[in-house]
């Protein structure tokens, strides 16, 4: 949960850096039609001089500004990579540790959809739900629309005598999900 929070923070400080910066080259761009104008005017070259600096001095913070905004989204990029690759590895020690246990769950899972007497795109989308996708993600897994995969759902749960995915789901992993004793 904290990870979850950190990587808000790390969007909203992203945010407040952008606006920062849009807000700095605002007053770039109002200070640059100001000198332009005063220039144009005759006004005294003290003032055209102060307002030059004020506009070198908003240049310099729209760079560190820019520079703090680069250097945090690489950081932030950087740390989602490190994670990223460290939960790919554990997923991958995972599989390979659980290789025959997962291999007998989805021969007992085609079993049972046997015993439900599924068709085979009824079994196709019905381990494609159990794996978490989405109607639509299925949908173009198996190129078909959308509502045919809808369809096959709802025959499948029909068959099997379940409320929808979440029943699905439990019929498979309740008994492997129980506490220890």
């Amino acid at each position: 949960m904290s990870d979850d929070l950190e990587v808000l923070e790390g969007m909203q400080s992203q945010q407040l850096i952008k606006i920062a910066m849009m807000l700095y080259a605002i007053i770039f761009a109002f200070i640059a039609v100001d000198i332009l104008g005063d220039y144009g005017d005759g006004i005294e070259w003290s003032h055209i001089v102060i307002e030059v600096l004020v506009l070198i001095m908003a240049m310099i913070g729209l760079g560190l500004f820019g520079r703090y905004y680069h250097q945090a989204t690489q950081g932030a990029l950087l740390t989602l990579q490190t994670d990223l690759a460290v939960a790919q590895r554990e997923a991958v020690r995972w599989r390979e540790e659980s290789r025959e246990l997962i291999a007998g769950l989805a021969s007992e899972i085609q079993k049972q959809f046997a015993r439900w007497q599924l068709t085979n795109a009824e079994a196709e989308v019905g381990m494609l739900l159990l794996k978490g996708l989405s109607h639509q993600e299925i949908a173009n897994v198996r190129m078909a629309s959308e509502r045919t995969v809808r369809e096959q759902a709802r025959s499948l749960y029909r068959k099997a005598g379940l409320s929808g995915r979440s029943s699905l789901s439990a019929f498979f992993l309740e008994d492997l999900l129980l506490p220890k004793v």
